[in-house]
């Protein structure tokens, strides 16, 4: 039996793309423009046609002919569009030239005349001045032809699984005629920072981890929820792809160098407090991380992202352990510079989150699931280890950075680089500052 068919806009390294796998779907193209990202995707999924594009230069065509899906159904769309303008009084907001990545998304849903989409974003979307925007979305999609989820949800990760207070819009709907998709269940129980990293050996006994990202280590007795995240039990997998892998590497791990007087400060940081100098957060062993930041990107500066403080070592949190807090498994990699794979995990939604809400849209299709027995390989490991000038002629695209002005030093921003700027943090972050 065939599993239904997904499409990832604004992909990112794929965190969308894999709770969408885990729930059933085989997630067969996935557009990023930001080549760092796109060749990370392309290591951990590589049955996936990866789109090193913009998506304001896509088609549904060019979509359906790189991921050799012909004329197949395609039963959904799912992404986070960056949105950042509202337009003057008397104007709609969605037509602000500011917004043209959002009308492309409703363009490329239509354009694959998708069964289903699934829109993300920040909160802020829903509040103030800005709920006209959404507004304007839902109607675009009626528009369409599609019934829309109007008792919208702000869903928090941390209802879903993961230990982590990480709140997303998420807008749902679906061809008229089908069955209007629900919100899923909360959890009973949230998982804790304790049962995310008490295994892991710390990154800090190993020298070795001072100047690559992996080493071979013995890991601890895992938690319930560490077990999935280490593949171990019968449904470790859930409905995704089983990854061959080496359960013994300890990987996205390298070491942060910390001055005595930092250490002193964050050991002296009570645990679910922040440090005031360095503003970090200390992680509490019994409750959730807060938020992860992606940190920004090069237009913007390229500030290393705020990693929490360990709960139970004076020091932040490696890549590894950022990732455990935001539901991806062991198996799943990151670009080997601690930068680069912070703002990956940042940028994406956690895996748990997404896989609850596709397994929401998998029962409004009334599909049957099936889970795959034929383990993957995963990709080159040289896509994990590329900047931004490597991977884009890897793909042979331009570099989306823009360079230096040498009389000046000003940097010139490309179209590209403004979108990528535009897109940190995988959303609204002019709503986010205004309405939190």
């Amino acid at each position: 039996m065939a599993r239904p068919i997904g499409i990832d806009l604004f992909s990112g390294a794929g965190g969308m793309s894999l709770g969408f796998e885990q729930a059933g779907f085989d997630v067969v193209a996935a557009v990023e423009l930001d080549p760092v990202h796109a060749a990370v995707h392309k290591f951990n999924f590589p049955q996936c046609a990866i789109i090193p594009q913009s998506v304001t230069a896509v088609s549904g065509a060019d979509i359906r002919e790189a991921a050799s899906i012909g004329d197949r159904t395609v039963d959904v769309v799912f992404g986070g569009a960056p949105c950042q303008g509202f337009s003057l009084i008397g104007q709609r907001a969605l037509d602000d030239p500011r917004n043209a990545l959002v009308q492309d998304f409703v363009r490329i849903v239509r354009e694959l005349d998708a069964t289903c989409f699934v829109f993300e974003n920040v909160k802020g979307l829903t509040v103030g001045r800005h709920r006209k925007f959404l507004l304007e979305l839902i109607e675009e999609f009626e528009a369409l032809g599609y019934d829309v989820q109007k008792d919208w949800r702000v869903l928090n990760a941390a209802d879903y699984g993961v230990p982590q207070d990480r709140q997303r819009l998420i807008l749902m709907g679906v061809k008229h005629g089908h069955t209007l998709p629900v919100y899923p269940t909360v959890i009973s129980k949230r998982p804790t920072c304790k049962d995310a990293l008490g295994d892991l050996p710390d990154a800090e006994s190993f020298e070795d981890l001072r100047r690559s990202d992996a080493v071979e280590a013995v890991f601890g007795q895992p938690s319930q929820y560490a077990k999935s995240l280490r593949g171990i039990g019968n449904d470790a997998w859930s409905y995704g792809y089983p990854r061959n892998w080496d359960a013994d590497l300890l990987t996205s791990s390298a070491r942060t160098e910390h001055t005595d007087i930092s250490r002193r400060r964050f050991s002296e940081t009570e645990q679910g407090r922040v440090e005031p100098i360095s503003r970090f957060f200390k992680l509490p062993a019994d409750g959730v991380s807060n938020t992860l930041r992606a940190g920004t990107d090069s237009a913007r500066g390229a500030f290393t992202s705020p990693r929490p403080i360990h709960y139970a070592y004076d020091r932040c949190v490696t890549v590894r352990e950022m990732a455990r807090l935001h539901g991806f498994p062991d198996w799943f990699r990151f670009n080997a510079t601690k930068w680069h794979g912070a703002r990956q995990i940042g940028n994406a939604v956690p895996p748990p989150l997404a896989r609850a809400v596709a397994t929401s849209i998998i029962k409004a299709l009334g599909v049957r699931r099936t889970r795959p027995t034929k383990p993957l390989d995963l990709g080159d490991e040289t896509l994990l280890t590329m900047g931004n000038t490597a991977a884009a002629a890897h793909f042979g695209v331009a570099n989306p950075i823009g360079r230096r002005d040498k009389k000046s030093g000003a940097k010139k921003r490309t179209q590209a680089e403004i979108e990528l700027s535009n897109a940190f943090d995988g959303g609204v972050q002019l709503v986010e500052s205004v309405a939190g």
